[in-house]
């Protein structure tokens, strides 16, 4: 037996795949367009006469940050980053989000709470009192500078805290039944059945943090210690004279600063790039469990 499509759907199919594909382009073609300005020579990328294909191709770009130690230093500095980071992060959101997830029968004063943290999305200390407590604490120039003073992402534990609330009260009940206390719960039942929310906040975690370069700015007085972001965005417009070689020289005049540019971004791009499609699939239905509840 077959089915024949209704009229509407037919319509909404054929304008949809269109401009999906229409987004699909728009998304793909300048990374595809800054890969080939990176890959092409200095006269061909000054000129703009590359569009999707590099024009003389060359690596020199990629070899110049490559071989730069403190290009290497900031890439490990982000990979630090990003890796304890996410660990902190999640871990606060997760202890955060399941308390605060409970009734005001279960959890007394949990509006109270509930009002505090919401507060801090609407209003924030501002740079200069966060910059002194930073100084105060005395982690300015370290790696904690960059991953304490954003420790919790309220947003993100407001989306975990809804996802939690729309996990079926009786797993928890029945766990309570067989001895299990609120650590065991948290472990056991909420986390394993929250992937998609996991992810989805595992991910936004990530971009921030990788993307992150203003931050490192402000609180290393060192640029041996910026992160990978910080160095990028410093690069072209604040080269060190002192640094550059007789090797490094040589590389320059087969370079120009958009092929510098265009380099330093896709290098900045392609880690998040690689781990997006991995996450894809719970990132959509993270986005939308738990947004609505009854």
């Amino acid at each position: 037996m077959s089915y024949k499509l209704p009229l509407g759907r037919k319509i909404f199919i054929a304008i949809n795949i269109p401009l999906l594909i229409g987004i699909m382009l728009l998304s793909i073609v300048p990374f595809v367009h800054l890969l080939a300005v990176s890959l092409s020579s200095n006269a061909a990328a000054s000129s703009g006469q590359v569009k999707l294909w590099p024009i003389g191709f060359t690596l020199d770009a990629y070899q110049f940050l490559g071989q730069k130690a403190e290009f290497i230093k900031s890439l490990g500095i982000s990979v630090q980053r990003v890796f304890l980071g996410t660990i902190i992060n999640m871990l606060l959101v997760f202890l955060t989000a399941y308390p605060l997830s409970k009734t005001n029968e279960q959890f007394r004063f949990r509006t109270g709470y509930v009002w505090f943290f919401a507060v801090t999305m609407f209003f924030g200390g501002g740079l200069i009192p966060t910059y002194m407590i930073v100084k105060e604490t005395g982690i300015m120039n370290t790696i904690w500078a960059l991953i304490l003073p954003g420790a919790l992402n309220v947003w993100n534990m407001v989306m975990m805290l809804n996802f939690f609330r729309g996990i079926p009260r009786e797993l928890e009940e029945a766990s309570k039944i067989d001895g299990a206390g609120h650590w065991s719960i948290l472990w056991r039942v909420y986390l394993p059945v929250s992937l998609p929310s996991i992810a989805t906040i595992g991910l936004f975690t990530i971009v921030g943090h990788w993307n992150s370069w203003f931050d490192g700015m402000i609180y290393m007085n060192s640029p041996a210690n910026y992160p990978l972001q910080t160095y990028l965005a410093t690069l072209v417009t604040a080269i060190n004279v002192k640094s550059i070689t007789i090797d490094d020289l040589s590389a320059l005049q087969n370079l120009s600063e958009k092929t510098l540019r265009t380099a330093q971004i896709f290098l900045g791009a392609l880690p998040i790039m690689l781990v997006y499609p991995f996450l894809q699939k719970y990132f959509v239905k993270g986005i939308t469990v738990g947004s609505v509840k009854e």
